[in-house]
C-alpha cells in the first residue's frame, strides 16, 4: 500500500524513532509499504518516520527499482563505521522540489536486521553511503535542511513557509 509521505514542517519528522522490538507481520508489512511508497514517489530511500511511523526502519535502492536485487531494508540500523567525505547535492521526499549540497561520509557501514530479524552488516560507498546517512538522519529526527547553514538554509525554509501559507505545501 502506498502511504502518504510527511513533508517538512509536519509533526513527527523531527522526532527520533524508537527501536523495533518484535519482528512480526506488522513490521514486514511496513517494509513492503515503504518499498512501494518509495518506488511510487519515486525515490531512492525512505525512513519509517517519513510515513509518520516512529520506528527505526529504512529502505534504500539507489537504482530506484531499475535493477533487481539492489533493495536494502534494515530494521534498527546503526552506524558502525564511517570514513571519508563527499560533498554532493541531495534532495528528499519530505522536502520535494528542493536540493542542496550536504557533506556526507564517502563510506559507511551499517549493522541492522532484515525483515525476519537476521543480523545484517551492509557497506555503502558514494551514493549508497549518502543514502544510508540521509535515512539514518531521518530516524534520528534530522532532515537534510537541518544540516544546512546560513543563507542556503534560510532560503529553503522561507520558500517552504511561503508555500505553506499559500496552501501549496
Amino acid at each position: 500500500m502506498i502511504r502518504p509521505i510527511l513533508r517538512y514542517g509536519d509533526r513527527g519528522l523531527g522526532a527520533p524513532a524508537r527501536p523495533v522490538g518484535e519482528f512480526d507481520d506488522s513490521v514486514r508489512q511496513l517494509i513492503d509499504d515503504m518499498v512501494e511508497t518509495m518506488y511510487a514517489a519515486p525515490g531512492i530511500g525512505l525512513a519509517a518516520t517519513q510515513l509518520g511511523i516512529p520506528l527505526r526502519v529504512l529502505v534504500v535502492d539507489t537504482t530506484a527499482g531499475r535493477t533487481v536485487g539492489q533493495l536494502i531494508a534494515l530494521v534498527n540500523p546503526e552506524i558502525v563505521e564511517r570514513a571519508g567525505t563527499q560533498l554532493e547535492e541531495e534532495g528528499c521526499l519530505s522536502v520535494p522540489g528542493f536540493n542542496a549540497t550536504v557533506v556526507r561520509p564517502s563510506r559507511i557501514v551499517l549493522k541492522g536486521y532484515d525483515r525476519d530479524g537476521a543480523e545484517r552488516i551492509v557497506e555503502g560507498k558514494d551514493v549508497l553511503a549518502r543514502a544510508f546517512q540521509h535515512e539514518i538522519d531521518h530516524l534520528d529526527g534530522t532532515l537534510f535542511v537541518d544540516r544546512l547553514r546560513g543563507i542556503r538554509r534560510d532560503l529553503i525554509v522561507r520558500k517552504i513557509q511561503k508555500l505553506q501559507r499559500s496552501g501549496k505545501w
